[in-house]
């Protein structure tokens, strides 16, 4: 059997679409691609079971549609996986359409957070073959193989259709042995595609990780905004040792500079601290930096230090707004106080945080919108957040701000209009900004990079050609999102 791991191209005048393995969906101006592991990982599983696994991302190698569609009628593969999001799954659907016309007896797969929410919606709106709910679909795409085969009965968390009747295997189980998962096959998924076009590396080749599934924030079920709960209600984490095997492998095998760690939320305690302890031993700290994702409150100066000296570079903070009331309601666990000293002592310690903010909250009024530009502001021209980015507030199907969006009447457009979810305009109205308003909003905390303070405080911290080559590479970025939330 032969199966196609598939990103198709997104025909769209708005810009290269962040798709891959990707929280928050974007149309991009300059082309960033994120390496996605749980696809790698899901065509590692396949491979190694002794099937023809094909890695397709038409985006990542800037195919056209066409041109993408003849290559997978020529590759004729039994099974395609495609990861689908909100503001491009009815595009998917006509994708999936167009497959059925070229290869009528392909069998089609979408995974990711929408179907997971909504399963039902694709099966009935789309030729889709299966829906592989949750976000161990990996190993569900490993399982679907077999069943076709003959060689295993479906696990939980698979729809599919029986006699035109629509059916599920129950609710998704997260029972999966991560400890178990090979090391991806660099190779076979074309990680080079990914190593150089992305924003999170100051030195290039850099590739991804991804130890743990996926946020241990799980206080009242995480963050009210964030989509990736639907796939992973529980959190699991890999043990430091396997970790520290991969990057050992990615350096010395690939060449790796720098690795970023998707994880939605890292270790911390005494898991980073072991981790930390492994870098420093084997002596990776001095042959890659690492940056991750990370929360406000979860580490202590000593923990930053460590970090610091274990090889650690940026960390990845989610600000999110200024407004102690938007925090507490979006359920984030930290206050505007915490984010501003924490900030200060991470960049003490010699790392490089970067910070996300939020606009267009529907119960935040102008005032509240500008008080965060103030703070992410202030954070950059004092060196306390070395890089930000902005986005605007999008409450995809299966979170809970979704659902508080339905029931409080906030949408200012139809909430089945899928396609208005791509960050190009508001989707929710807000107290007293019109859309807009919004978007300018985005674009101003962006020129923050612009700024004099900023510029010379960013200009007396460069120390090599790398470091001048890294903010060249950004200065293209900053204009590029700029163009991003331009008013038309």
């Amino acid at each position: 059997m032969k199966v196609s791991i598939s990103y198709p191209p997104i025909d769209s005048g708005k810009g290269v679409p962040l798709l891959s393995q990707n929280r928050q969906f974007q149309y991009f101006h300059e082309p960033t691609y994120i390496y996605p592991m749980v696809p790698a990982y899901a065509a590692t599983l396949l491979k190694d079971a002794g099937y023809d696994v094909v890695w397709d991302d038409g985006i990542a190698e800037d195919k056209s549609c066409g041109q993408w569609l003849a290559d997978l009628e020529r590759n004729n593969p039994d099974l395609v996986m495609i990861e689908t999001k909100t503001p491009v799954v009815k595009k998917h659907w006509q994708v999936i359409e167009d497959i059925k016309k070229a290869i009528p007896e392909a069998r089609v797969v979408l995974v990711g957070d929408h179907v997971t929410a909504l399963p039902r919606e694709s099966m009935k709106n789309s030729r889709v073959d299966y829906v592989l709910t949750g976000g161990d679909y990996d190993f569900l795409l490993l399982n679907l193989a077999k069943y076709l085969e003959g060689e295993a009965e479906l696990e939980p968390g698979i729809w599919f259709r029986e006699n035109r009747k629509i059916k599920s295997t129950g609710s998704f189980r997260l029972d999966h042995d991560l400890d178990g998962l090979p090391l991806t096959d660099r190779d076979l998924t074309k990680w080079w595609l990914y190593s150089e076009k992305n924003g999170n590396f100051k030195e290039t080749p850099g590739t991804y990780t991804m130890v743990g599934r996926d946020c241990w924030w799980r206080k009242r079920g995480g963050c009210t905004f964030c989509s990736w709960p639907t796939l992973y209600p529980s959190y699991r984490v890999r043990t430091p040792e396997l970790l520290a095997d991969e990057i050992g492998m990615l350096i010395e095998k690939y060449g790796v500079k720098e690795v970023f760690d998707d994880t939605g939320t890292f270790p911390a305690g005494n898991w980073v601290r072991k981790f930390a302890g492994l870098m420093i031993e084997r002596g990776y700290n001095d042959e890659v930096r690492f940056s991750c994702n990370m929360r406000f409150g979860a580490l202590t100066r000593e923990d930053y230090r460590l970090m610091r000296k274990a090889g650690f570079r940026m960390l990845l903070f989610g600000v999110e707004s200024a407004s102690q009331r938007t925090l507490d309601k979006l359920n984030k666990g930290t206050t505007v106080e915490g984010i501003i000293g924490e900030s200060r002592v991470a960049r003490e310690e010699g790392l490089e945080p970067h910070i996300t903010i939020m606009v267009g909250y529907p119960w935040e009024k102008r005032e509240d919108a500008l008080r965060t530009l103030r703070i992410g502001r202030m954070l950059m021209e004092r060196g306390w957040a070395v890089t930000l980015q902005s986005t605007v507030v999008m409450p995809y199907p299966g979170t809970r701000l979704y659902e508080e969006a339905l029931e409080n009447g906030w949408f200012r457009v139809d909430p089945k209009d899928y396609d208005c979810f791509d960050m190009t305009e508001p989707v929710l109205n807000t107290v007293d900004m019109e859309p807009e308003e919004v978007m300018r909003m985005c674009d101003e905390i962006y020129r923050v990079f612009l700024s004099p303070k900023y510029v010379f405080r960013h200009l007396t911290r460069i120390r090599s050609w790398r470091e001048v080559k890294y903010s060249a590479r950004g200065a293209i970025k900053v204009m590029g999102h700029l163009k991003d939330f331009a008013r038309k």
